[in-house]
């Protein structure tokens, strides 16, 4: 089985890129920062499995297209996608720059469609695979402090489920995951409980936990919440 995940190296991605390996997974990863890729890949060397990681700047459309085509040279079947690289960038919209907007959308809207279209028509042809976009609570609720990145996660799982009409006549899966506030690099320096976040392992685990489920049924989204984060 063929995996490709984007923005492998921390937090959920790397989570999902652990779980899949250990379950036997080859993989094909990116990330922006070819020494967090490497130190990554090496991590992952005693798996033995297939591990492809290329240094993509995802917010750079031909980057992202580079990564595709370096990827189907290696492996023809992909068996799964998960669309994970996403940035958040706090602020209100009335408040906030338009390239703020401009980049969030690039990473968090952009990517996942490049990526859905080129991998979907493979899965489309292959007659089977499996799509997961990683959204957020925010594209379903209205988070405070912030605006555009509220609006591009909304998008994103517009994508997933105009994705998941398209695909489900081919046998092709699509689920959307949308976390709560889930202990990773941005939450670096807070005073809150560490146990009191979701955690990425929770959201690898769901995600495999999906992975094998039997063929006829589709989750088309999921959603993890922290249990009491206010107390």
């Amino acid at each position: 089985m063929n995996a490709i995940i984007t923005g492998a190296t921390k937090g959920i991605g790397k989570a999902i890129a652990l779980k899949l390996a250990q379950e036997g997974y080859n993989l094909a990863i990116c990330a922006r920062t070819e020494t967090d890729l490497l130190a990554f890949k090496n991590e992952l060397a005693h798996y033995n499995v297939k591990i492809i990681a290329i240094k993509a700047d995802v917010s750079n459309k031909e980057e992202v297209y580079n990564f595709c085509t370096e990827v189907k040279n290696v492996y023809s079947k992909i068996d799964v996608l998960v669309n994970n690289a996403g940035i958040f960038m706090p602020g209100n919209l009335l408040e906030e720059e338009d390239k703020n907007f401009e980049y969030q959308s690039k990473i968090n809207l952009n990517t996942p469609y490049y990526l859905s279209k080129y991998f979907g028509k493979i899965m489309r042809d292959q007659q089977s695979g499996h799509i997961f976009n990683i959204c957020s609570i925010a594209s379903t609720e209205i988070i405070d402090n912030a605006g555009s990145y509220s609006v591009t996660k909304a998008a994103i799982l517009s994508l997933n489920n105009v994705l998941r009409k398209e695909l489900s006549a081919y046998n092709v899966k699509v689920t959307a995951i949308l976390p709560g506030s889930t202990f990773t690099a941005s939450w670096e320096g807070t005073s809150l409980n560490p146990d009191k976040f979701v955690q990425p392992e929770d959201i690898a685990n769901s995600l495999y936990s999906i992975l094998n489920l039997s063929s006829g049924v589709n989750v088309d989204e999921i959603i993890l919440k922290p249990l009491n984060f206010n107390t």
